[in-house]
């Protein structure tokens, strides 16, 4: 098979059939947020998965979330934390944080999540540290702002996962203009010279086209 979107995507929805299943839940999730007309930009089922696995793999009890949209992946982290855990998840767009509300309310994982609605910088600096993973999926601009904050409100072994490092392969570019590559060329460069962080990060290809993750401990 020839290498391209629709067959990257194709793979894609093999792999989720195969290792995240029908969840109707989420499935609703989904719904409600193409109904109130907000952006096609959530994470993946393979990589809703992933996150899940690695609060649980982490042992996390204490996760921050920057970039809520309609609560797709915020479902999938409160599920991980357990009855006892914690997901604050903070949303520029009061109108996307009432679309999650519902969502993450309806799958049952209501008590475990608390909203926060404004800009990550202004948000963060209130919050109180402690946190044991920390998924950044908001405005790429800010990627910078939002690891300095995932060390100031995480400790050591803290696990960071950073969303949308590919950029289809324009991360690569020194004469980037556009905003979103810029910053995630950033952030990646202070993944690998801030010495609070150990860092890597893949590439992907699939339902996202060509994009990545980069995972990261507090140390």
């Amino acid at each position: 098979m020839d290498s391209t979107p629709a067959a990257w995507a194709a793979a894609d929805q093999f792999l989720s059939d195969t290792l995240v299943g029908h969840d109707p839940a989420l499935e609703a999730a989904l719904e409600a947020q193409r109904a109130a007309g907000l952006p096609e930009i959530e994470v993946a089922p393979v990589g809703g998965k992933l996150l899940n696995l690695l609060v649980r793999i982490s042992g996390a009890r204490r996760v921050l979330e920057i970039g809520t949209l309609g609560g797709y992946s915020t479902i999938w982290l409160a599920r991980a934390v357990g009855e006892g855990g914690r997901v604050v998840t903070v949303e520029a767009e009061s109108a996307n944080a009432a679309v999650a509300r519902e969502s993450i309310d309806a799958a049952g994982v209501g008590d475990r999540v608390e909203i926060r609605v404004g800009r990550g910088s202004d948000v963060l600096p209130t919050l109180v540290g402690g946190f044991d993973l920390v998924f950044i999926d908001a405005d790429k601009e800010s990627n910078t702002v939002y690891l300095d904050w995932a060390a100031k409100l995480g400790h050591p072994g803290t696990v960071v996962v950073l969303d949308n490092i590919g950029r289809e392969g324009e991360i690569v570019r020194d004469d980037a203009v556009d905003p979103k590559v810029v910053g995630t060329r950033d952030a990646l460069r202070m993944l690998g010279d801030d010495e609070r962080f150990d860092a890597t990060a893949l590439q992907t290809v699939g339902l996202k086209g060509w994009d990545g993750v980069a995972l990261a401990l507090v140390v």
